[in-house]
């Protein structure tokens, strides 16, 4: 993934917690090994007339172990499958298969999130893109 410093949402940025990474390890048949890893992240899109702010997991598949969630990051380059989206929140509905707890959570976040709309909400490091560099 690239970071970029200002959100334009034709590129599908996202914002992540650096604090989050989780990294799980796992063995091949042939006895090699590979990680996966999930790190926290929101990200805004446009739906039909409305900006959404989402929140969910970015998850990728690596052959060597990150060393962090810069590393994790870096390493990520396929963006086809997008992040695993766990609520959504469009100003007056919210969008989740979660319980009352996770979505008052997710709330939480995304209620300022989206009233902030451009900006970077609290605690996420952005705007993560797997889109090419411009120019």
């Amino acid at each position: 993934m690239i970071r970029e410093d200002r959100l334009v949402l034709s590129r599908k940025p996202h914002a992540v917690d650096l604090g989050s990474l989780r990294v799980q390890e796992y063995t091949r048949d042939d006895g090699t090994h590979y990680y996966g890893g999930r790190i926290d992240a929101v990200w805004f899109r446009r739906r039909p007339g409305v900006i959404v702010a989402c929140i969910g997991t970015l998850w990728d598949f690596q052959d060597e172990r990150p060393a962090d969630a810069a590393a994790f990051l870096a390493a990520h380059d396929d963006g086809r499958y997008g992040p695993d989206c766990e609520g959504r929140w469009d100003g007056s509905s919210y969008w989740g298969n979660v319980t009352l707890d996770v979505q008052k959570r997710h709330l939480a976040v995304l209620q300022p999130m989206l009233d902030h709309y451009p900006n970077l909400p609290d605690g996420y490091d952005g705007w993560w893109t797997f889109a090419r560099p411009r120019g």
